[in-house]
């Protein structure tokens, strides 16, 4: 019974759509940049639109009389039904002013159609019996995000096509309201200035070994950039949603962590903890705290939060805490299942097109150096890593790992670095290399511009 019926269709939407093009030359605009020839049920319909889109891309006009020329020389008119089928099309079609409307209708009914055939080719998926679930629910994940997003696979560009995007870009003809393209800026001037901000499609990688900061700079950047509109995910593997709200908070109130977690606050402070609860919780920051999440879960959240809310930037806290696919099993094979995550968050910034920072881990080896500062080689469990990331940033405090006498003798002269932290960008794919300097305030899990320190004292930065 099923198999008898015809899939979703709407003919006379379709019929509207060529009329007012050949009505209005103009109104190709309105349709051209969601509609897709392969969007029409009728053949014959799909080969006029055809025709119409070739006739714009070489700068023609679009009326009666050219699209049945186009259609003849594709050989093609005498199947559409002769210049008689255009000429129909127009007397019941009185005016182009509809043309959006008919348009979204036949986008509307393929993506029905479309959604009819990604059910059986998951159902295909199914019977395959894949013994790897992650695989098989990632396969049917991606045929589902494709038509939710109406990405296809990606074809050959131009590159006359990017540069045109690019001047457009930089002429400022782009709708400056649109933040689907601007960078994420952390909050931190130098930062900024030497990596122009966090930028779309990237994977950048912020690793230090435990108790340096890595959680706090990025919760830090994430509160930054809920503060300028972005929308925020945190995928947090390590602390509980409770903990990252006291972060939050003490870093926005300059409340001491331990005594705010106590409840030992003043009269002072707990005004100074009210106000940032407020402005805190008008912030799009979306905080996920499941532990042992795998590589899959997180692409379906992202995805689904990006669809709901208007995703802008996820941090993941932290890698060496996701779960791998299935088909690794045993220590041993701890390089190839990072390696895999590694790609998959990636892809995943390519596909939901925003940067996405990964917290990581580094190995013990930099202990085993006599000046203790991070290499690239120092990334935990896998050299993918480096690979895959588009910027790789280190922690490196000095005061963690070497205490003042040390510091003496082998800086005679020079003040011990108290609560100063290097970030030292360690790869840029797109841009220079480099160190900047931040002030810490751990008491406050927080770090600021080096500029703004007025003094440096064991206690914290005033």
């Amino acid at each position: 019974m099923l198999a008898d019926r015809l899939p979703p269709h709407d003919i006379r939407a379709e019929e509207s759509v060529i009329a007012s093009l050949l009505i209005d030359s103009e109104t190709i605009g309105q349709v051209s940049g969601f509609l897709n020839p392969e969007d029409f049920y009728r053949e014959r319909n799909r080969w006029c639109y055809e025709a119409c889109l070739d006739l714009l891309n070489r700068g023609e006009a679009i009326n009666q009389v050219t699209v049945s020329h186009e259609l003849e020389s594709n050989g093609r008119l005498e199947e559409v039904g002769g210049s008689a089928y255009l000429s129909h099309l127009v007397s019941v079609v009185p005016t182009s002013v509809h043309a959006e409307h008919y348009g979204r209708l036949v986008h509307r009914t393929a993506t029905m159609r479309r959604l009819i055939t990604t059910a059986d080719e998951i159902a295909d998926i199914g019977y395959d019996d894949d013994p790897d679930i992650d695989n098989a629910l990632s396969q049917a994940e991606d045929l589902l995000f494709r038509i939710r997003t109406g990405h296809s696979t990606r074809d050959f560009t131009l590159i006359r096509e990017v540069f045109d995007t690019y001047l457009e870009d930089a002429a400022g003809l782009s709708d400056p309201a649109d933040r689907s393209n601007q960078p994420i800026m952390t909050g931190f001037r130098d930062l900024d200035r030497l990596l122009g901000g966090l930028q779309r499609s990237d994977m950048l990688v912020l690793a230090a070994r435990p108790s340096i900061g890595k959680s706090t700079i990025g919760l830090n950047i994430a509160q930054h950039a809920a503060a300028s509109g972005m929308t925020v995910g945190i995928f947090s593997l390590e602390m509980g949603r409770e903990q990252v709200a006291l972060r939050l908070l003490s870093a926005a109130a300059q409340v001491d962590t331990h005594r705010l977690r106590m409840h030992l606050t003043s009269d002072a402070e707990d005004a100074r903890i009210s106000d940032s609860i407020g402005r805190l919780s008008d912030l799009p920051i979306y905080v996920d705290d499941t532990p042992m999440l795998g590589v899959v879960e997180i692409r379906s959240k992202a995805r689904r939060l990006q669809m709901e809310r208007g995703l802008d930037f996820i941090i993941v806290d932290y890698m060496q805490l996701i779960e791998g696919g299935s088909r690794w099993r045993g220590d041993a094979n701890r390089v190839q299942e990072v390696s895999e995550i590694s790609r998959s968050l990636k892809g995943l910034a390519r596909d939901l097109n925003i940067p996405v920072l990964a917290i990581s881990q580094l190995s013990r080896a930099i202990e085993q150096r006599t000046h203790h500062r991070p290499q690239l080689s120092d990334l935990r469990d896998s050299g993918s890593i480096e690979q895959d990331a588009d910027v790789v940033m280190f922690i490196h405090r000095e005061d963690k790992i070497t205490s003042e006498d040390d510091w003496a003798s082998r800086h005679p002269g020079e003040p011990y670095p108290h609560n100063l932290a290097e970030i030292i960008v360690a790869k840029h794919r797109h841009g220079p290399t480099d160190s900047i300097m931040l002030a810490v305030q751990d008491r406050y899990a927080r770090f600021v511009d080096a500029a703004r320190l007025v003094t440096a004292t064991p206690e914290g930065v005033q």
